[in-house]
């Protein structure tokens, strides 16, 4: 009966964050999404294979890492990778209501990012947005793994080192690249919001092929 009420109570505040977006009256519908939603057509990715006519490995290495980085560089991520002490959303703009970083990620107390944001993107009717995005690990990415305003190549340099990446070695950088689903939202990212290009595993056999080439940057 407890777990019913927080998730009735989750709802309720997820209404009352989309309410503060509304542009016009009217009641606002809210419906839990279990897929995630497709959101609108986004690009494409090249394919791993596409890159093996490349013969110097290095320079098939950088190529791969480029391409990687129409996934890593967009928006989408980027937001959850701000440089600052707040959120972002949208295109790397400053989250409306302020949300700030707070210990860990996940806001500050009393505004902790699942007061609005529950375990799974929400779908809204009659609201200025369409959905809320959602997923039970919701949180910024460590300060220490801000993509915000960087390079393709410091970011590269960023995410192979160990003590700004979490501690993973190339194997572990593969496997929360290809196969994690904190990850795998940037694919379905709800209602009204564009997805990365390609598919996470397309991401994910990019990556493995620019392990696999030297894991040289641009």
């Amino acid at each position: 009966m407890h777990c019913i009420y927080s998730q009735v109570l989750k709802l309720l505040l997820a209404m009352a964050a989309a309410a503060f977006f509304v542009l016009q009256p009217g009641l606002i519908e809210v419906r839990a999404q279990e897929s995630g939603g497709a959101g609108t057509q986004a690009g494409s990715l090249k394919s791993a294979e596409s890159f093996s006519t490349i013969s110097d490995k290095d320079k098939r290495s950088v190529a791969l890492f480029n391409e990687m980085t129409k996934v890593i560089m967009n928006p989408r991520c980027v937001d959850c990778h701000p440089a600052g002490d707040h959120a972002l959303q949208g295109q790397m703009k400053p989250h409306d209501p302020p949300a700030p970083r707070g210990d860990g990620g996940i806001g500050v107390a009393g505004l902790h990012c699942d007061t609005c944001h529950t375990d799974k993107n929400v779908t809204l009717v009659g609201a200025s947005i369409k959905s809320i995005p959602g997923h039970p690990r919701w949180s910024l990415a460590p300060i220490e793994m801000a993509w915000e305003g960087k390079s393709a190549s410091q970011i590269c340099q960023q995410i192979k080192d160990q003590n700004r990446n979490g501690g993973r070695d190339l194997e572990a950088l593969y496997n929360h690249l290809a196969k994690d689903d904190l990850v795998g939202w940037a694919w379905h990212p709800g209602d009204g919001r564009t997805p990365v290009p390609g598919t996470q595993e397309q991401f994910g056999q990019l990556t493995r092929a620019w392990i696999d080439s030297g894991a040289a940057c641009p």
